[in-house]
């Protein structure tokens, strides 16, 4: 239920659901459903509700603002003596916007993905024209040494991670823990601020309405006096005039005598 403002255009809500009684009788929700479908078909918004929002970043994945690629490194290594080298790693790599700009461009033209690239793992010998050409094989030499230190590096993370890879992961899920345990607490503080806030509301509209009730009854009862009031003068009028009626008659009676 709503009435009409003093102000052009303004809706003052009066409805009391805690209190109101009929809302379950037959062609109320379908009335209501009409009343809202129409309203919503003429309603012209005058204002921005969205004012009170930050403008959005559109650069947010620009190079040093994408921190999820970060956790996703931090999570998918899990080595806690290599942190600080994928982080630079992960800042290098974001240094060069290029990178996801293509992708993006990529996907928007319905291009599939590029598989993984293998090259810099193989280990090619030199072409037939440079079979005697020293640098040429000096050049394969530097390559296999670089591979095989690579592997060597691989083997030590994959110690480490032997090692202090239990003890991270039980870090982590601590950290979930915690994070769990923050996030429920404050979803049991958001219910109870909502529960607070419908049992407020219900006692606010019971209160309105036994007070309504009151002054209906109230109003009902003075309409009632005044209905008795004005038949009693309507009555006392009606017997007024008949009294001045009969004095008039009586008068004439004597004014007929004396002559």
């Amino acid at each position: 239920m709503a009435g009409t403002g003093l102000v052009a255009g303004e809706v003052v809500v009066d409805a009391l659901p805690y209190f109101d009684q009929g809302y379950e009788a037959p062609g109320v929700r379908e009335a209501a459903a009409a009343l809202v479908e129409e309203e919503t078909r003429r309603y012209r918004p005058t204002k921005n509700y969205l004012s009170y929002l930050t403008a959005p970043d559109y650069s947010a994945f620009e190079a040093g603002k994408c921190t999820v690629h970060r956790l996703h490194l931090v999570r998918a290594f899990l080595l806690v003596w290599t942190w600080c080298t994928v982080l630079k790693q992960h800042r290098a790599l974001h240094g060069k916007t290029d990178i996801m700009r293509n992708e993006f461009e990529r996907l928007a033209a319905r291009q599939p993905i590029e598989l993984l690239s293998m090259k810099r793992y193989e280990l090619p010998a030199p072409s037939s024209g440079q079979k005697n050409d020293i640098t040429a094989w000096q050049e394969c030499v530097n390559n296999s040494m670089a591979q095989l230190e690579h592997q060597a590096v691989r083997i030590e993370n994959l110690e480490l991670m032997s090692q202090h890879g239990c003890n991270a992961w039980k870090v982590y899920n601590e950290n979930l823990v915690h994070m769990i345990e923050h996030a429920q607490k404050e979803l049991q503080k958001l219910r109870k601020h909502i529960q607070d806030l419908n049992w407020q509301r219900k006692n606010m509209q019971l209160t309105a309405g036994s007070k309504l009730r009151e002054m209906e009854s109230n109003w009902v009862s003075l309409v009632s006096k005044n209905y008795e009031i004005e038949r009693t003068i309507v009555q006392l009028e009606n017997e007024i005039y008949q009294i001045k009626q009969q004095h008039g008659e009586a008068n004439k009676e004597n004014i007929r005598q004396d002559f």
